[in-house]
């Protein structure tokens, strides 16, 4: 009989501290992510957003404390994947930079041009397949980054700032694409600036400053009524540091 694949949720941050040097990117932070609709991590630069992402990724250790997936530590990251706000794209055509990402997910090379022209027609990149994909623009990139990253099946899927640098029309395609992907169970958490977003995807919001939790809740809440006076400072688009 198969076995149920493991799972990385919940993801539980508890008492977590990085240090890169002197500086202390995170400062005791406590978490735990659950599946869900689209956790939204804001905050202003050098909060520690980045950082985090990276941390639940499992791309760093912590100075301090434990983080698990689904209850357990130094877990590979099989059933996650991340996106960054600039990605790198391989020196191939948009098609072969997803055959490489299904082939790092173990995908059987009879089944991965399929599942390639699937993926690229889910992030509206199939006219583009041949493409070499350091000449996409830059939303095409993100998109392509994203069709990489689904390529894992993950069960988790974190994003930094993933349409910081683009368009009005190229955020709204990469939006599209996140909220597919939430509607199909996968659990987003996603690093973003834009408090429009937060309207448009979150179920719920972390708000962080200077590296730690400074409050977590429902949009909503966070919205209509933060509960402290920095998030509502960051809100009304003043400078919080």
């Amino acid at each position: 009989m198969m076995r149920a694949p493991l799972s990385d949720l919940p993801l539980v941050i508890d008492q977590v501290s990085l240090e890169a040097g002197a500086a202390r990117l995170l400062d005791r932070v406590s978490l735990t992510i659950a599946p869900g609709p689209p956790t939204l991590i804001i905050g202003p630069n050098g909060a520690g957003k980045t950082s985090l992402l990276r941390l639940c990724m499992g791309l760093v250790s912590p100075s301090a404390g434990r983080v698990t997936w689904g209850g357990r530590a130094d877990h590979a990251p099989e059933r996650r994947a991340m996106v960054f706000q600039r990605p790198v794209m391989l020196r191939r055509s948009a098609a072969a930079n997803v055959g490489y990402a299904l082939a790092q997910a173990g995908v059987p090379r009879r089944l991965r041009a399929a599942c390639g022209a699937e993926l690229l027609e889910r992030v509206g990149l199939a006219d583009l397949a041949g493409r070499p994909a350091r000449r996409l623009s830059g939303g095409e990139q993100q998109r392509l980054a994203l069709a990489r990253a689904l390529a894992r099946k993950p069960e988790i899927l974190l994003l930094d700032e993933p349409t910081a640098s683009l368009d009005p029309a190229a955020s709204r395609s990469i939006e599209e694409i996140i909220l597919m992907a939430a509607q199909s169970g996968i659990k987003i958490v996603m690093a973003s600036h834009d408090l429009g977003q937060v309207r448009r995807l979150a179920g719920d919001v972390i708000f962080m400053l200077r590296g730690t939790v400074h409050e977590r809740g429902t949009a909503s809440d966070f919205l209509e009524t933060p509960s402290t006076p920095e998030a509502a400072a960051f809100l009304r688009g003043d400078l919080v540091i």
